[in-house]
């Protein structure tokens, strides 16, 4: 039996190590975007390392999955319990509380932006902390559509739909950070299209659909489209008028997108119905 050279042993050994130093990289990567897309008590700053957040891009649509879960199990303790509006109001507050707020502040300062007289003005209107008559009113109408549309939902479409939303919508910050500019040299938009690459912002895409065909087949392949071409179209909008993308812009299309895609399920429900 033959002996094993000093050096193959060498090299065995740098193997393994690149191996485990990949699947480390590979949760730390889950944990950080896990920390920064939601509430849960994970170690660490919510906001620190944001140029390292690009790098977690592949993992949002799977942070997303997870949300997705627990609103699923919400809905189903909620419909047990609660008439359907009642219900899907929880639900709603449910999918908000999980993220703490952080794609609904990131629309607010948007629709606030957007009444500013030019490039600057809009950009220091959105950097503003305080919450104006558009911001608030765009808030209240984005709310209650997603809740008329999670409670008008008949219940085996609705936890398919639940799950995938917010997968969906969470692939579309990677996306657009490839396709758009940030409208800044700082901050923390441009820390996190810094870091995103193409192969990042592909495998999330890639991620959203399978999680939108095991769900709702066909149906999902369509919201997700959908869902997709609002994220873009609202980025280009505001890309527009501010000359990128900002932090705010990327949780503003995180809104724009599960909206999206709950109504292309809503209508299509309908129509087969």
């Amino acid at each position: 039996m033959k002996g094993i050279a000093p050096g193959e042993n060498i090299f065995a050994a740098g193997r393994a190590r690149v191996k485990f130093g990949d699947s480390i990289a590979r949760v730390s990567g889950l944990v950080l975007a896990a920390r920064y897309l939601t509430i849960l008590p994970l170690p660490g700053r919510r906001h620190a390392a944001l140029d390292r957040l690009g790098h977690a891009a592949a993992w949002f649509p799977v942070v997303g999955g997870a949300i997705g879960v627990v609103l699923v199990a919400v809905d189903g303790v909620a419909a047990r319990l609660f008439p359907s509006l009642l219900g899907a109001l929880l639900v709603v507050t449910t999918w908000k509380l999980l993220t703490g707020g952080l794609h609904l502040d990131g629309l607010a300062d948007c629709l606030d932006g957007l009444v500013g007289r030019d490039r600057e003005h809009r950009l220091a209107i959105m950097r503003d902390s305080r919450i104006g008559t558009f911001g608030a009113v765009g808030l209240i109408l984005f709310l209650m559509l997603e809740i008329v549309a999670v409670a008008e939902l008949n219940p085996g479409v609705r936890w398919r739909v639940l799950l995938a939303a917010p997968a969906i919508a969470r692939a579309a910050p990677p996306l657009l950070a490839r396709l758009f500019p940030p409208a800044r040299a700082d901050g923390q938009g441009a820390a996190f299209a810094t870091g995103v690459r193409r192969a990042g912002a592909g495998l999330a895409a890639a991620l959203a659909l399978m999680v939108a065909l095991g769900t709702l087949g066909v149906m999902g392949v369509a919201a997700t489209a959908v869902g997709w071409a609002a994220a873009v179209g609202a980025a280009r909008f505001v890309a527009a008028r501010i000359g990128g993308l900002t932090g705010d812009v990327f949780g503003a299309v995180v809104e724009v997108a599960e909206l999206a895609v709950l109504l292309t399920v809503s209508a299509w429900a309908g129509a087969r119905a």
